[in-house]
């Protein structure tokens, strides 16, 4: 199986269970791994013959963007479910970072895999 991915996709979202991430917007990146066949596109070169990374990436800032999760749990969860069932993907790797959330760490965030990789 082949993997198409996308790094650091940049979100402004509402995320957080304390009081102030709650009204201000924060940044969260989001990084996929996504299992696919690309036999296919590479013989026809036809962008109807694979997985459209612009097409997720848009799918997902979308929902992102008018989410308000408290959990990065329950925002990469949802994210994973909308790639697997939406773009009928066997297999998918998500990674939400919400940066500067920790006082001397430059990163935090969650990272699961969801469905078959085969």
């Amino acid at each position: 199986m082949d993997t198409i991915f996308l790094r650091d996709l940049r979100v402004p979202t509402i995320v957080g269970i304390w009081e102030w991430e709650r009204r201000l917007p924060q940044v969260v990146s989001i990084d996929l791994d996504m299992a696919t066949d690309i036999r296919r596109a590479a013989g026809s070169d036809e962008i109807g013959d694979t997985l459209d990374y612009k097409g997720v990436s848009g799918r997902i800032r979308d929902f992102v963007a008018d989410s308000r999760f408290k959990l990065i749990e329950t925002m990469a969860e949802q994210i994973a479910a909308i790639i697997i069932e939406e773009f009928h993907v066997p297999w998918v790797r998500v990674a939400v970072h919400k940066p500067c959330a920790i006082r001397g760490s430059r990163d935090v965030g969650v990272a699961i895999e969801r469905g078959t990789r085969l």
